[in-house]
């Protein structure tokens, strides 16, 4: 009797083990979470002689058991949500052990979802080593499961939870590959305009898209580095458009930008020193996720995500999204680097129309005068005298009078030729000539000239009109370029030279160029 008894047995093992083999051979023929999540139900259903059953699985996020697939069960079921401890099946979630109800009409866990429900039997998901959900199955009938059933579900569990851990990693190697590929396409989408209200909009649209949020908005530092303005946002209301700024010392945001580092928020309503929290309510925001523009080592505004539930921002998310802060960073400089250099060839093409205009008018002025002095001159010699009543004396004096008004006018045009009195300050000659560079850059490369510096880092700074110098640098390099129809060199050396008792920390300045030179004449 003993040999045959463990002959059942064996036989019993084998049949099981056989089972489980098969079983695990289907479970595993999909790397697709959902489908996955349904073939391992659908073998718990089938194996238990169950009526029902569910996998359920704790949300990261909210921490709620939630009905991930079910078999059985009336349709609205997935929309349960479950505490941890609540119901048999939160019991086991709880407490990390199975948990086998004959009847659970005697049980004061068991939560109903289908009224003809009699036993209940629950195992945990143990996933990596973390208790991640539960498997359950149901029967209309009462003490439906045995020992054996409960020892074949631990097993079919420990299987599917193996495949729950491949789905998973499978899934998330795919949502980074996705992340990146649209990254990708982002960093095209912003290198193709240099408009920088352009670019603002397509930072906020596509980082939106990227995470799947409510809203995100894009903050840029001011020109005094105190506050935080509102540029650009994507999915934002009203109430959010038109909230006042940020100051950076004393806001949640503004602790990004001065750490220079990402940060996170579960919930702003309940965040100390968030901002606006009556905005965030209208508005619908729960979740944040704000990391800072790094343009170098600068940080130049920041980055706002928020989600309309409560959310856990992953890794892979932060790093995505500070990727696309550093892609945007460097948009923005570019813009408005963009938008400076149109202003300077603009500026410069102002001013030698006004340069033009001004040397045309001094010519004039100049080419009038000394015919106008011997007009004068002859006139007063003539010493034109008529008797009192005669009316060529008046035709005698308007004609006095328009010589002294064209002798007003040549003197206000001369002057308004001279240079203006210099205002002294000081100046960064290298920043000066930077700039200067910067305005001449195409000139400079339509004619084939090349423009090398020689400088020092430690120039002392120079007392002069800053828009004088920047003139006669101009009207040297101008003069270079003339020289050089061909192309050629243009150096300019800086060299600092010493003060002495009498004269201040001084800078010698040499413009060269391979031009032809004066001629003799």
């Amino acid at each position: 009797m003993a040999v045959n008894s463990e002959l059942a047995e064996l036989k019993a093992s084998h049949e099981r083990l056989s089972l489980l083999y098969r079983v695990s051979q289907v479970i595993h023929s999909t790397l697709e979470p959902k489908k996955a999540l349904d073939l391992i139900l659908g073998q718990a259903v089938r194996l238990t002689r169950a009526s029902s059953g569910s996998v359920v699985l704790i949300n990261p996020h909210t921490g709620f058991l939630e009905i991930e697939a079910h078999k059985g069960l009336p349709p609205n079921a997935a929309s349960l949500k479950l505490r941890v401890g609540e119901g048999i099946t939160g019991w086991v979630a709880r407490n990390g052990r199975p948990a086998r109800v004959n009847n659970v009409k005697m049980d004061a866990r068991y939560v109903m979802i289908r009224e003809s429900v009699c036993s209940e039997m629950a195992v945990p998901l143990w996933v990596a080593g973390e208790l991640r959900g539960v498997l359950n199955v149901d029967s209309d009938r009462l003490n439906a499961f045995s020992e054996d059933d409960q020892e074949l579900l631990e097993s079919l569990a420990a299987e599917a939870a193996r495949v729950i851990h491949h789905t998973w990693l499978y899934e998330q190697i795919r949502h980074k590959a996705r992340l990146f590929e649209a990254l990708a396409g982002i960093s095209r989408t912003l290198n193709s305009t240099v408009e920088l209200n352009d670019i603002l909009s397509a930072i906020t649209r596509e980082a939106r898209g990227l995470i799947t949020a409510k809203m995100c908005s894009l903050l840029l530092l001011d020109a005094t580095g105190e506050w935080l303005d509102l540029k650009a946002s994507d999915g934002a209301g009203p109430d959010y458009l038109q909230k006042p700024r940020l100051k950076v010392d004393e806001s949640l945001v503004g602790s990004v930008l001065r750490r220079k580092k990402p940060l996170q928020v579960a919930n702003v309503l309940e965040a100390s020193h968030y901002q606006n929290l009556e905005v965030a309510r209208r508005e619908g925001l729960v979740s944040l996720l704000s990391v800072p523009l790094l343009f170098g080592a600068e940080a130049i505004g920041v980055l706002n995500i928020y989600t309309g539930e409560p959310h856990v921002f992953s890794n892979e998310e932060i790093q995505i999204l500070a990727a696309l802060a550093g892609l945007s960073a460097v948009a923005i400089e570019k813009a408005r680097l963009y938008e400076k250099i149109a202003g300077l060839e603009e500026q410069l093409r102002q001013n030698e129309k006004l340069s033009a205009l001004g040397l045309l008018a001094a010519e004039v002025a100049h080419e009038i005068r000394n015919p106008l002095t011997v007009l004068k001159m002859l006139f007063h010699s003539l010493d034109l005298q008529f008797p009192e009543g005669d009316m060529r004396a008046q035709d005698v004096e308007i004609i006095r009078n328009k010589l002294a008004q064209l002798d007003r006018i040549v003197e206000q045009i001369l002057d308004f030729a001279r240079t203006a009195e210099p205002r002294f300050e000081a100046v960064d000659l290298n920043r000066l000539l930077d700039e200067l560079a910067l305005l001449v850059r195409h000139k400079l490369a339509q004619h084939n000239i090349q423009l090398k510096r020689i400088s020092s880092a430690n120039l002392p700074l120079v007392r002069a009109d800053a828009a004088q110098l920047g003139q006669v640098f101009l009207n040297l390099l101008l003069n270079a370029v003339s020289a050089m129809p061909d192309g050629g060199l243009l150096q300019i050396s800086l060299k600092p030279l010493p003060a002495s008792r009498s004269l201040p920390a001084r800078v010698q300045i040499e413009f060269r160029d391979t031009g032809e030179g004066m001629t003799p004449e």
